[in-house]
């Protein structure tokens, strides 16, 4: 990017002194993308949450995702697309929200002064929600990456071993704080911004708005803690058969009466 556009993307002022639109499109960019992401870890957890229910129904999940329900045998490489294609958007979404981070230690003590002299919630929930970000960065990265070049050790087994004797729960835990609490606030805060179920009294809106985003950070934030812990048990139990994978009855039984047939 030119010098002239990096300007005119920070202060909104073309080279002709006119107002440019860039600054707007790039707001509406990172919107979208920190939608998309916000819809995707939601999605995410819960399909993670299917461990609570038993080994199956991860099984299931899992499967489900390596196209089983289209072709005879699954594929993990469909897994690792996907890890990319948001592992793309997650970057594109980090770079456009940059722009606003304080570039230097002087503007960040003017930020930190102002956001104590005003003393405003929401002031303190995009400090946060910056913090957040920043550590999602590079904790995010990993588990993406893990994805993509690890799609086929996903499983119940597969992915407690991980958790566990591969030493991910640290990451995880860290990860789930950072992802909650930042994916909640920004779609908080992107209803505020661009006016979604605003009604007659916008104080009534913004007061409502903060009571389900303190629900919504609670539930996924046990959830979250509850699913991690469920992987941490299997994994302890299973950890001197690290390795070997689950394999469902009904599935077993079939391979053995294929191998009868033959």
């Amino acid at each position: 990017m030119k010098e002239t556009e990096v300007i005119e993307s920070l202060t909104g002022v073309n080279a002709r002194r006119k107002k440019s639109r860039i600054p707007a499109k790039l707001d509406f960019y990172q919107s979208a993308t920190g939608l998309f992401l916000a819809l995707f870890i939601f999605a995410h957890m819960f399909f993670e949450a299917s461990i609570l229910f038993g080994y199956n129904a991860m099984y299931d999940i899992t499967k489900m995702f390596e196209g089983s329900f289209l072709f005879k045998e699954s594929h993990p490489f469909i897994v690792s697309i996907l890890a990319f294609v948001v592992f793309v958007i997650f970057i594109l979404h980090a770079l456009l929200a940059m722009r606003k981070f304080p570039i230097n230690y002087r503007q960040y003590k003017t930020f930190k002064t102002n956001m104590y002299l005003i003393n405003h919630d929401d002031t303190k929930l995009w400090f946060i929600q910056a913090c957040t970000g920043f550590a999602m960065f590079f904790l995010g990265s990993i588990h993406l990456y893990t994805v993509m070049v690890q799609a086929d050790k996903i499983g119940p087994f597969a992915s407690s071993d991980r958790v566990v004797s591969d030493w991910f729960w640290p990451l995880y835990i860290l990860l789930l704080f950072a992802v909650v609490l930042h994916a909640i606030i920004g779609v908080y805060r992107l209803c505020l911004k661009w006016g979604w179920f605003e009604g007659g009294d916008s104080k009534q809106t913004r007061e409502k708005l903060k009571k389900f985003r303190n629900i919504l950070t609670i539930f996924f934030l046990i959830l979250g803690i509850l699913t991690i812990s469920t992987y941490i048990k299997i994994g302890i139990t299973h950890k001197n058969h690290y390795g070997e994978r689950y394999t469902p009855l009904s599935v077993t039984s079939t391979k053995i009466e294929q191998k009868v047939n033959k």
